[in-house]
């Protein structure tokens, strides 16, 4: 803004010290000051007052699959950026597989920066791959500026991308240590779920069953032996399986590196809810019953859980077929992670301060990025605009996704975005969009 000082005005800023009435002033895409509401303002400023409307951080989301290059018919970044400004997401960290070609080497990587760069209408990081046979690549992609080294324990359902065995993992997980690097797992057992009933057709139960909660916990129990043995830092991806939150409870009192996530779709939608054939509520792991996500919010409010992220897992419509066992697994939430959870969060008796912590702060500081994730001093001016208390009924027509297969279609939800703001500039206001502003972000140290 070349110095000229901008100014946001709410009776709800949602800062660390609480939420507060306040004037947030923003000078050349950084946050100066935070302010009394009513605190006097230098002539040359330009006030925006949001009035009763809550002013949020912009959110952190770091499990995105992106698709672009390669199955840009699923996904790309221009249509997810777009998708994510509209939900109050300002940041987002792309996965490494589902794009051809997976970011397993620096210029694999170097490709999907070139994609990315006239697209991102956000900022955009990038995830590096962890593979049986890139083990040589990994240092080379983390001083390329990754935030860190994806890993599945069982099949990924993309072929160019294979799962490591408990040996390789060893590996994996030593030499990324090494170098101080952050290894993230999609936590399921192979063997647990080979032996579980493998049944085709429509009925969400029999895919239920295919997915049991000990693949995951059996997975994460590995996983936890591993990393405390070799000192590693480790993040569990998408826990869904209540079961495994003792043993995570344990660990981190035993001092293990471990961090863990969940997303919204395991906390708003629940296994009974869930129609024979409806293939969009199909991710894995799945969607669990009812009383296992009760659990699921009990372990986030006590900190077992550190954060929520959306695992946008977009498709093409035609492989959300109606049998659960060919279908592709994967739910796209990016528009609508925010009054999702909002929604679910306030029934129980939550603030957006713990949304706020749990869907920004505390993902920021996953993969290092202090310059987001609060509004105070010194961050980036990156901002959500929500009407907390506004309602609207989920129409997949009025989504930003490239494929518009929605799980959330036709649900009521509370928290409409009204703008959001990206280094002081509004990006998107009641629907329209300026030109992309993204910036490509790299790992700091």
């Amino acid at each position: 803004m070349s110095g000229e000082e901008l100014v946001l005005r709410s009776t709800r800023v949602i800062t660390p010290e609480g939420t507060r009435a306040a004037s947030v002033v923003v000078s050349d895409g950084t946050i100066v000051a935070v302010r009394p509401h009513d605190a006097a303002v230098s002539t040359h400023a330009r006030v925006e007052d949001f009035g009763d409307d809550a002013l949020l951080p912009g959110l952190v989301d770091t499990h995105v699959h992106v698709n672009d290059p390669g199955r840009t018919e699923w996904e790309g970044f221009w249509t997810a950026t777009r998708a994510a400004a509209a939900g109050g997401i300002t940041t987002l960290v792309d996965m490494p597989l589902n794009s051809l070609p997976p970011t397993t080497t620096v210029a694999n990587l170097r490709t999907k920066k070139d994609v990315a760069a006239a697209k991102a209408h956000i900022d955009v990081g990038f995830w590096g791959g962890a593979l049986p046979d890139n083990v040589k690549d990994l240092r080379p992609l983390h001083d390329a500026g990754v935030f860190g080294f994806k890993c599945f324990l069982s099949p990924s359902g993309v072929d160019e991308f294979p799962e490591l065995t408990q040996d390789q993992l060893a590996v994996s997980m030593g030499e990324i240590a090494g170098f101080g690097g952050l290894l993230i797992v999609h936590a399921e057992d192979p063997h647990e779920l080979a032996a579980a009933p493998a049944r085709s057709g429509p009925r969400y139960a029999d895919f239920l069953d295919s997915r049991p909660r000990v693949s995951e916990d059996t997975a994460i129990e590995g996983l936890i032996a591993v990393a405390k043995r070799i000192g590693a830092r480790v993040h569990i991806l998408h826990l869904s399986s209540s079961d495994a939150l003792p043993l995570i409870a344990a660990a981190k009192r035993e001092g293990v590196r471990l961090t863990v996530e969940t997303c919204p779709h395991y906390l708003t939608l629940t296994a009974e809810e869930v129609p024979d054939g409806a293939s969009e509520f199909k991710c894995c792991p799945p969607i669990r019953e009812a009383a296992n996500q009760d659990l699921l919010w009990q372990a986030l409010a006590d900190g077992t859980i550190d954060c929520v992220v959306t695992d946008h897992s977009p498709s093409t419509a035609d492989l959300k077929t109606p049998d659960f066992a060919t279908a592709w697994g994967g739910i796209s939430g990016l528009q609508l992670s925010l009054p999702a959870v909002w929604t679910a969060a306030r029934a129980r008796g939550y603030g957006l301060e713990d949304v706020v912590r749990w869907m920004s702060t505390r993902t920021a500081e996953l993969v290092g990025l202090d310059q987001k994730g609060a509004i105070e001093a010194g961050r980036d001016a990156d901002f959500t605009v929500l009407a907390p208390d506004e309602t609207f009924t989920v129409d997949p027509a009025r989504l930003q996704h490239r494929n518009r297969v929605t799980a959330y279609a036709g649900k009521t939800l509370s928290g409409v975005v009204k703008s959001t703001w990206l280094r002081g500039q509004r990006i998107v206001s009641d629907g329209e969009f300026s030109a992309p502003a993204g910036r490509l972000l790299e790992r700091k140290n």
